[in-house]
């Protein structure tokens, strides 16, 4: 928040713009059609929040997607990326951490299903349209009308309500938290974790001055997740073969003598 104070219009925009994304997850996401067409409608819904900045004012600079900070952003985002994606291939590759990254919503995807998971949802559906709407518009409409830690909070706040709904339906594919009290405790936990990661993201946005930072990191934890799950579950079920056939009994060797005799005198009418 600069000196003066701020417009009615800019304390009308960042208010709209948190009552909209507060409720957008949890209210649209739950329509058949969103879910059939989520990258589309995310990805229309990305744009049309990029055109109500621009109306209200922010410029391109503001949202953080101003060429002179890109290559900042990358250099940062890459960096901050590269921590993440080797943790969760080292819990992988790890058989005593692959329990940790069981996800049933994950475990019914074939190789196709899995790439446009991967490929397509997560890049275009999740992190470009939360990024944008979240440490590009919101934040930039905050910070208008409010002091910068005070904006911070708020966005990342509301990015927490936002994972309500996932939340749930996460704990409910994996049969965890089967209590109320259980479910809404962790559902709590996990949009207060989200929101810790949100700040985490604007601290990238504020420090590189781009978009492309929090992007990055952000495609790298939602991205490697599925692909690491996919790896975990593979080599758990090999491990899981190869000492089934290790625990085969082997055949006796006086067995083996005595079954032969058995075949040649059969053979030879005896």
């Amino acid at each position: 928040m600069i000196g003066s104070l701020p417009s009615r219009a800019d304390v009308a925009f960042a208010a709209a713009a948190c009552a909209v994304l507060a409720g957008y997850n949890n209210l649209v996401g739950l329509r058949p059609w969103h879910r059939r067409w989520y990258p589309a409608v995310n990805a229309c819904a990305a744009a049309a929040t990029l055109a109500a900045a621009a109306a209200s004012g922010l410029t391109t600079g503001d949202v953080g997607l101003g060429r002179d900070r890109l290559r900042s952003g990358l250099r940062l985002g890459s960096a901050a990326a590269a921590p993440v994606v080797a943790a969760l291939g080292l819990a992988a590759l790890t058989p005593a951490t692959r329990p940790l990254l069981d996800d049933q919503r994950v475990a019914g995807l074939d190789g196709r299903q899995l790439a446009h998971y991967v490929l397509l949802r997560i890049p275009l559906g999740t992190v470009a349209w939360e990024e944008i709407a979240f440490r590009g518009v919101l934040q930039a409409a905050l910070r208008r009308v409010l002091a910068e830690p005070a904006a911070t909070a708020a966005a990342s706040a509301v990015f927490g309500i936002w994972h309500i709904r996932p939340a749930a339906e996460a704990l409910a594919a994996n049969r965890l938290a089967p209590g109320l009290g259980a479910r809404i405790a962790a559902v709590t936990a996990v949009a207060a974790g989200t929101a810790a990661a949100g700040a985490l993201l604007s601290f990238l946005r504020d420090r590189s001055g781009s978009l492309a930072a929090p992007v990055l990191l952000h495609l790298a934890a939602n991205g490697t997740a599925p692909l690491a799950v996919a790896l975990a579950r593979a080599l758990a079920a090999k491990d899981c073969g190869t000492n089934r056939s290790r625990r085969l009994p082997a055949t006796p060797p006086d067995r083996v003598r005595s079954a032969g005799r058995t075949r040649a005198r059969s053979r030879a009418g005896g």
